[in-house]
């Protein structure tokens, strides 16, 4: 967190002000955020599906960035009331509208890996 006073902090302020690209980048930014949307997408809707599907993130980083995708209203946690607890991950409607933007980023991706 950066001081309110801070050169820093007038900057990024300025530059949200002028450029919707770095709110994305704030939003979206990070390894793990667009790759976790992309599966909660498909249907890898609990923490042990996701954990599975992305073997190299840490429990404490994945728990982590779901509460920031949660904070930011693109997913949304449902807690079921049995024994043992059960969280599903869905995409709110603020997280669908992303879905075409992440398809196309998808594409670019296999297209620009190199074999």
């Amino acid at each position: 967190m950066r001081k309110a006073s801070s050169t820093n902090f007038s900057n990024e302020a300025e530059l949200a002000a002028i450029c919707p690209m770095h709110n994305v980048m704030k939003v979206l930014g990070g390894r793990w955020k667009i790759a976790l949307l992309y599966f909660i997408h498909q249907g890898h809707n609990r923490f042990s599906l996701l954990q599975k599907k992305m073997p190299f993130i840490t429990t404490k980083m994945l728990s982590q960035q779901l509460k920031e995708l949660e904070q930011d209203e693109l997913v949304l946690r449902k807690i079921y009331a049995e024994m043992p607890p059960r969280v599903e991950y869905s995409l709110t409607i603020k997280g669908q509208s992303l879905l075409p933007v992440l398809e196309d980023l998808y594409a670019w991706g296999e297209l620009h890996t190199k074999s």
